[in-house]
């Protein structure tokens, strides 16, 4: 299943509790359509000590949001904008912008 988004490219929230922030993508989960954007969606777990190494406590990580609820940032535009897809006279098969129609990396 082809995606929007892909790991290291800039996302903005859409939807819900984090409605407008940005981030870069850490992690996709293609089986679930699920994506990890650096410091968004913030949780808080609860792990206990595993040696000197490993102390317990509360830690803050990144929870998981459904790529439904992103959109990709455009470097040219500076906004979250539509994907399309375009191929190449070579065959290859690139992400283009819809509001400028600039190539996405």
């Amino acid at each position: 299943m082809a995606l929007h988004v892909r790991k290291n490219d800039s996302v903005m929230v859409i939807a819900g509790k984090e409605r407008g922030k940005t981030g870069k993508v850490l992690r996709v989960i293609p089986k679930k359509s699920r994506a990890i954007i650096e410091r968004v969606n913030m949780v808080k777990r609860h792990t206990r000590a595993r040696g000197p190494q490993l102390p317990g406590g509360i830690l803050e990580k990144e929870a998981s949001i459904h790529i439904s609820n992103l959109m990709l940032m455009c470097d040219k535009c500076n906004a979250p904008v539509r994907v399309g897809r375009k191929i190449l006279e070579d065959g290859e098969k690139v992400r283009v912008c819809r509001r400028c129609g600039d190539h996405l990396t």
